[in-house]
């Protein structure tokens, strides 16, 4: 039987998002992945860099299981208790891996602060949701980091998550949130995670791979363009995969984004993606329109999806 819990879960997200009273009664899924990781991290992360990289395969292995197994057990649970109310439940099942609202409702005080004048208080809100140091950013620097947050996060909290869910139903979809927790908290070249943290980082390379490309193509198809700074500057980023949406944001927009960022007091002299003039604040308003369109594009794949298997 097709279902549409794909469309369901995205429908919950953007509506109720992943409330805070929720919140702070309950935690979120992932802090439950975060957990294992801290353990595994100071339990695993030990003796000569071939320990400490097998110990990195091992927690790979360990999340898959765990997080893919708990999928698909709830799946089957679901299916029989549920009956024919299961893609409801599905839905309510799938909808914390996505992270669509959440990632708005995150930026959009960045551009509301820099529209009041307040640059402390944007360079607190971004703060919140990039890793560079944000004390000393201007305008601009603020505005970057937001739409760079935006543009990468839509492939990470949305699109992959939501490609995974239709791939392999919830045991894809929170398979996928486990390994992309990993590579946020330890997936880092430096130390002393270069060696712990290899696995992690390039599973989560190789899950996003296809989600990258495709976040890339929606955010230009809801912008209007930027094909050009698309198909040009998606490899000037560190990463396989990072540079694909944000490439798409900058052309979109028409501005540049990347370039020199301090991360822990240390500048680092990162390449410019994209053609124009710095970004603002109403850029950061234009990046969340493309963004809201983007999103309803994957509304539509789900549906599609949806309808192709009925």
């Amino acid at each position: 039987m097709a279902e549409p819990v794909a469309l369901g879960a995205l429908m919950l997200d953007a509506l109720i998002g992943w409330p805070g009273w929720l919140h702070t009664r309950t935690g979120h899924p992932v802090g439950a992945f975060a957990r294992i990781i801290g353990v595994a991290d100071r339990r695993w992360n030990r003796g000569s860099p071939v320990l400490r990289r097998s110990a990195g395969v091992g927690l790979v292995l360990l999340l898959l299981a765990v997080a893919g197994g708990a999928g698909l057990l709830l799946d089957r649970v679901i299916r029989l208790v549920a009956g024919e109310w299961s893609a409801l439940w599905l839905s309510v099942a799938a909808w914390p891996a996505l992270a669509q609202r959440s990632l708005y409702d995150h930026v959009r005080p960045v551009a509301q602060a820099l529209r009041d004048g307040n640059l402390n208080e944007a360079r607190r809100a971004v703060g919140w949701i990039v890793g560079r140091d944000t004390a000393r950013l201007d305008n601009a620097g603020v505005s970057r980091a937001g739409i760079e947050s935006l543009a990468e996060s839509f492939c990470d909290g949305v699109a992959a998550p939501l490609f995974w869910l239709l791939l392999l139903g919830l045991p894809g979809a929170w398979a996928y949130k486990a390994i992309n927790t990993a590579d946020s908290l330890v997936g880092h070249k430096e130390e002393p995670y270069a060696d712990f943290g290899w696995a992690p980082a390039r599973f989560d390379d190789l899950l996003n791979w296809v989600p990258a490309r495709i976040a890339g193509v929606l955010l230009c198809a809801a912008g209007g363009g930027g094909w050009r700074v698309l198909w040009r500057d998606h490899g000037r980023h560190a990463s396989p995969n990072a540079g694909w949406p944000e490439a798409a944001m900058a052309g979109a927009l028409q501005v540049r984004l990347a370039g020199p960022v301090a991360y822990d007091g240390v500048m680092h002299d990162k390449a410019w993606i994209g053609d124009g003039e710095a970004p603002s604040e109403r850029t950061i308003r234009a990046a969340l329109h493309v963004y809201g369109r983007a999103c309803l594009l994957l509304w539509a794949c789900a549906l599609a999806t949806w309808i192709a298997a009925l």
